[in-house]
């Protein structure tokens, strides 16, 4: 069996690489990289040790949603002209996701949909994943839903129940498989300034990056932790900026003379979950995020005004605070003023998986059977 895997971000690379794993020996894999965010996907690849076999080149920069899913479009049928494969295997909500999926179902091949049925219910938030992954469930054969609830999404969409299985999400895969390796618990890629400035004491991981965040509430959240640091001096403040000159600019030009918050460059992945395992309290507007967090125990503020993972906000572990300052100022303070709480999510189990997500997968691609899992 030839199974062609489609990826353009990190986030997909994360959750993709132990699925890939699973079936590296059991089927003939491909590795498709859109180039839709090439800098941080090779990042994120060579965490795994995984080499695109076919690398497209789609991304431009200025150009419209329009532009690059059209572009998308045409190199992956060229893609699955070439290649013919039995099963195109897509994760989440991205464009990258989308046109894969939508190339491969034109052309009669199956399609399989790795963290299938997150909703918000809102197309416009977010922007445009909640439309992709929504689009995705019409054509995709075989639906991975990460647990119960986004299962039950799918049911209410109509999708046959013998499409869908309940994986649990490969993304707790990849932080135990990552975790594993790190010598006397920090990874090798950790820098010498990052090291020294989370050791010195007790602080807040914060990221920023989502489309409806940009503009004038991107401005506003700066302030809102220009104002958080000011008033928390016996906290440190860690922000990796997203190279997004939409995310970057506003935050260095505002956050950037700031003696108790470090701006860094984007991190690689073994960094960022070391980043989040030993944080206070993690602020922050991905979708990632809300799900790596309670691996670890973490708490999350979570910067949206809609998520598609209440599983976490549910157990305890995320409160959703949305955009206005005010109300995630009122959250943070909540985590800093009750540690009796956050120890209390140590001792909790994430409600995103148990590991074996990557083998379920890939027993059902190859058609073998699969006990769900119970989340």
């Amino acid at each position: 069996m030839k199974i062609l895997v489609a990826l353009g971000t990190r986030p997909e690379v994360i959750k993709l690489a132990p699925v890939i794993q699973a079936l590296l020996g059991r089927a003939e894999v491909r590795i498709c990289a859109s180039g839709q965010h090439r800098e941080m996907l090779t990042q994120a690849l060579e965490a795994f040790s995984l080499v695109p076999d076919i690398q497209l080149d789609t991304m431009s920069p200025g150009r419209s949603l329009n532009i690059l899913a059209s572009r998308q479009l045409s190199a992956f049928d060229e893609v699955l002209e070439q290649e013919q494969p039995d099963w195109v295997v897509v994760q989440g909500d991205t464009t990258t996701a989308f046109c894969a999926g939508l190339a491969a179902f034109h052309r009669g091949i199956r399609v399989a949909h790795i963290e299938a049925g997150l909703r918000t219910g809102d197309l416009a938030s977010p922007f445009p994943e909640e439309a992709n992954r929504s689009l995705l469930a019409r054509i995709a054969t075989l639906h991975c839903a990460p647990t119960s609830a986004a299962a039950a999404a799918l049911r209410l969409e109509n999708i046959a129940e013998d499409a869908i299985i309940v994986t649990g999400n490969s993304v707790v895969d990849a932080i135990y498989q990552a975790s594993e390796s790190w010598s006397d618990g920090k990874p090798k890629a950790l820098s010498a300034e990052l090291e020294s400035w989370t050791a010195a004491a007790p602080y807040v991981l914060l990221t920023c990056h989502r489309r409806e965040n940009f503009g004038a509430v991107m401005e506003n959240i700066c302030h809102m932790i220009a104002r958080l640091c000011d008033r928390n001096t016996d906290l440190r403040w860690v922000f990796p900026v997203h190279l997004n000159p939409a995310v970057s600019i506003p935050v260095r030009r505002i956050l950037g003379h700031i003696p108790n918050l470090l701006l860094t460059e984007p991190v690689d992945y073994h960094t960022s979950l070391y980043l989040i395992a030993n944080a206070r309290l993690v602020i922050s507007d991905s979708g990632g995020i809300q799900e790596e967090a309670p691996t670890f125990g973490t708490p999350v503020v979570v910067m949206r005004e809609h998520t598609e993972r209440m599983e976490g906000v549910e157990a305890g572990f995320a409160i959703l605070a949305g955009q206005n300052p005010e109300r995630i100022e009122k959250a943070v303070d909540y985590w800093l003023t009750h540690p009796e709480m956050v120890d209390k999510l140590k001792t909790l189990p994430t409600p995103y998986g148990d590991g074996k997500a990557a083998k379920r997968i890939a027993d059902a691609l190859l058609g073998q059977p699969v006990e769900a899992f119970r989340g």
